[in-house]
């Protein structure tokens, strides 16, 4: 069956007389059959809610029920703005901007398990960008930690961290979380600037993401500052995009 018969067998859903289960289980019995038939792919759009209404004559809420109902199974994600698309097993991480955390943090308080693969872990000499952006003396030297962020065992993101040495003098003293071992040396950044970018990914990160080269990723720089303003920490991240939802929320003042 196509992706296009899949969607018209969606909106060509009729009730069933005989079943005396709700409207909702029957949708979703449907929608689940297609799943696992094949014929709705990994990761497919499902038709608009709106669609579904003018094609069956079901009641948003019906239908709400029913993608519901496939969403608890595991067998639907929501994406927020986007719409439902059928699982891919990867993990849906929204993370809001409100507030500075490290990744270790956001993903244990969504229930999912962080773990790292550490591509470069070293004490080394800063190059003059850094120089610059630290403010450095000569013969300063730098931690650079580059890593493979992983949730679930699923390749999230590509990090590369910089911080000056004088603030964390050994590599080895951070483990998962750069942000727990900069708090036991009383070095926690207290505020930072974040810039997000869409780019496509490089082939390198490509390949450490289980993603294609060309695809496109969220590319985002950041740098923390210590509460008297220095800054500690400056990091260079590619996001894969099927992935991470980043939200603000965004307030509007009342004229006076």
């Amino acid at each position: 069956m196509t992706k296009e018969s899949a969607a018209s067998r969606i909106g060509g859903f009729r009730p069933d007389e005989d079943d005396p289960a709700p409207l909702y289980l029957q949708l979703a019995s449907l929608i689940r059959g297609l799943i696992r038939d094949g014929d709705l792919d990994l990761g497919q759009a499902l038709p608009s809610e709106r669609r579904i209404m003018q094609q069956t004559n079901l009641s948003r809420v019906t239908i709400r029920k029913a993608i519901d109902q496939l969403v608890s199974e595991g067998l639907l994600q929501q994406r927020r703005g986007s719409g439902t698309y059928v699982a891919d097993g990867l993990p849906r991480i929204e993370q809001p901007l409100e507030r500075l955390s490290s990744f270790t943090e956001d993903m244990l308080n969504r229930g999912h398990v962080p773990t790292v693969k550490w591509l470069d872990k070293v004490r080394t000499r800063p190059t003059s960008e850094q120089v610059m952006l630290f403010g450095l003396s000569p013969g300063d030297e730098v931690i650079r930690l580059h890593r493979l962020r992983m949730g679930d065992g699923i390749p999230l993101a590509v990090e590369l961290a910089t911080v000056p040495a004088k603030y964390l003098p050994d590599p080895a003293l951070v483990r998962d979380s750069l942000y727990d071992a900069l708090n036991r040396l009383g070095r926690l950044p207290v505020r930072a600037t974040q810039r997000h970018k869409a780019r496509a990914l490089p082939a390198r990160e490509a390949q450490l993401l289980g993603a294609s080269a060309g695809e496109p990723a969220l590319y985002i720089e950041r740098m923390s500052r210590l509460a008297d303003g220095h800054l500690v920490e400056h990091v260079l991240s590619w996001y894969r995009s099927d992935t991470y939802d980043f939200v603000a929320e965004l307030n509007i003042e009342p004229k006076p």
